[in-house]
């Protein structure tokens, strides 16, 4: 999406805050089970679109895209709790994509965990050339 302006991001950021307690408290599916993570919303300058980042806790990405994908089915029913809960004259269409940063964070952080082990054991680490 484009460029976010003050109110775009200010509206992104009470849509998380809100879409985290929904999905918490009032999504029922199965499949959006364990502990989902809102971790960003970018919404559009006309505020018709906006793409909500998520991430289930403690599972892989195939199990946070099943969520994603649980999310999107229930996104009508987001979008009506938000224009309950949200004075906005336009609540926008909702997209849930997964946030592989966390994956991302998560590997880093085993790669270095298994440096540091190394290091303690006293190995070096190979040459490849």
């Amino acid at each position: 999406m484009a460029k976010q302006t003050p109110r775009t991001r200010r509206v992104g950021d009470q849509i998380q805050k809100e879409l985290a307690e929904l999905i918490r408290d009032e999504v029922r599916d199965p499949r959006v089970s364990g502990s989902v993570t809102v971790s960003g919303v970018e919404v559009s300058k006309d505020m018709a679109h906006a793409r909500v980042y998520m991430t289930v806790l403690g599972a892989s990405a195939e199990q946070s895209q099943v969520a994603a994908d649980a999310l999107n089915g229930a996104a009508g029913f987001l979008r009506r709790e938000l224009r309950r809960r949200m004075v906005l004259r336009q609540v926008p269409q909702l997209q849930f994509l997964h946030d592989p940063s966390f994956d991302r964070g998560a590997h880093l952080t085993s790669l270095i965990d298994r440096v540091m082990a190394d290091e303690r054991s006293g190995k070096t680490p190979r040459d490849d050339d």
